[in-house]
């Protein structure tokens, strides 16, 4: 993962391969959550679901394979905190972040919608069976897989977007980081983030992942939506300033 596109880069590439990252993580960690996370339940296909393993292992394998692809072209970032969070750094421009935004939210939108599409094609029910269950949407209360209320909510996505995003800022230092394996450790930072707070609220850690399924979630998940904008976001800002004022900026860089 690079921090930001170098200047010879048109201006236009980076916002699409930020939009082309968003897509293939919202697309490889919702359509595992929803085609395979539970397949066979309630029949004689029972355990062949890949479960809250699978699914957390799928959103950082596409993390990593998003950073090799795309990260040489946008930064990799795929994730509005992330974003957010190496601005406050200083290793990202402030005047970059709407666009970057605009564009994972983009990718994450139109990953959904195409979940949908495919859905529209599967069993009689089915899409509207996942659709009443919050379409893989982050939730707390009724909408939490564990039952945990907001507070829980708020304490995962601030604390956990705050680490992933330490994590991102040590592995990519020019001096200090291990660039050519960074794709790598920033995946399996998210694959172990998933597998410890799936049960909590979904796990955002990414807003762009929570519109994406939030449009099609129902109102439960439209109401709790702005849980998992807010605190993502301040959690990333307390880790870039954080690590900036104990580490240094891009001046150091």
């Amino acid at each position: 993962m690079n921090d930001s596109p170098t200047p010879a880069r048109s201006s236009r590439a980076p916002l699409v391969a930020e939009a082309l990252g968003t897509f293939i993580l919202v697309l490889a960690v919702i359509s595992t959550a929803l085609f395979a996370a539970g397949f066979g339940e309630g029949t004689e296909s029972a355990n062949k679901g890949v479960g809250f393993i699978g699914v957390s292992f799928a959103v950082g394998l596409a993390l990593a394979a998003g950073i090799y692809a795309f990260g040489p072209v946008s930064g990799g970032h795929f994730n509005p905190a992330v974003t957010v969070g190496l601005a406050a750094a200083g290793r990202f421009p402030w005047r970059g972040v709407l666009g970057y935004v605009i564009a994972q939210v983009i990718g994450g939108a139109v990953a959904t919608t195409l979940i949908v599409l495919i859905g529209l094609f599967g069993p009689t029910g089915w899409l509207s069976t996942v659709q009443d269950g919050g379409f893989a949407s982050n939730g707390f209360g009724s909408r939490s897989p564990g039952g945990f209320e907001m507070g829980a909510a708020i304490l995962v996505e601030a604390l956990f977007t705050a680490v992933f995003v330490l994590v991102i800022l040590g592995v990519t230092h020019a001096q200090r980081g291990s660039r050519a394996v960074a794709g790598l450790i920033i995946g399996l930072t998210l694959a172990v983030i998933h597998l410890a707070t799936i049960p909590i609220d979904n796990t955002s850690i990414n807003p762009a992942r929570s519109i994406a399924t939030a449009i099609y979630g129902g109102f439960d998940a439209l109401a709790q939506l702005w849980v998992f904008l807010v605190f993502p976001i301040l959690g990333a800002l307390i880790a870039g300033y954080a690590y900036r004022a104990m580490f240094g900026g891009a001046e150091e860089e």
